[in-house]
């Protein structure tokens, strides 16, 4: 049997869970779509998102990528320019990724929106029963 204090410390403390679960989902959204790591984990990739692979890239997202595509070009071509070998390396690495996220929504540009599985519908099923 609980009391009523204890009974309130308990709802209180479920309460604060669920907020901070709920929390989670409003924090992954991100500029360029959401983040799809799991609850209860923090970002791996110091918020370097474009790197990541859960990062699920909203398609109306595109142009903030290609701003961030141009940058990285003309930061890569100032690293290389200054000698910073080490700075210039990491750039290529977030200017691939951008590529990739790019041509990743290039592909889904270019995919029907629908598949036909051929997978009956329930009319169909239940014409068959009667």
């Amino acid at each position: 049997m609980t009391t009523e204090g204890s009974a309130r410390r308990q709802h209180g403390g479920e309460a604060a869970e669920w907020e901070e679960f709920l929390g989670h989902f409003e924090r992954r959204k991100v500029a360029l779509g959401d983040c799809g790591r799991a609850y209860g984990t923090s970002c791996q990739h110091e918020h370097s998102c474009v790197r990541c692979p859960v990062l699920g890239v909203d398609p109306d997202q595109r142009l903030r990528l290609e701003e961030i595509r141009s940058n990285l070009r003309e930061r890569v071509a100032e690293a290389e320019r200054e000698g910073w070998l080490g700075e210039a390396s990491g750039l290529r690495v977030s200017l691939a990724a951008t590529e990739n996220r790019v041509s990743q929504l290039d592909d889904r540009r270019h995919r029907a929106t629908t598949i036909n599985l051929g997978i009956p519908t329930f009319r169909e099923i239940a014409g068959r029963i009667s």
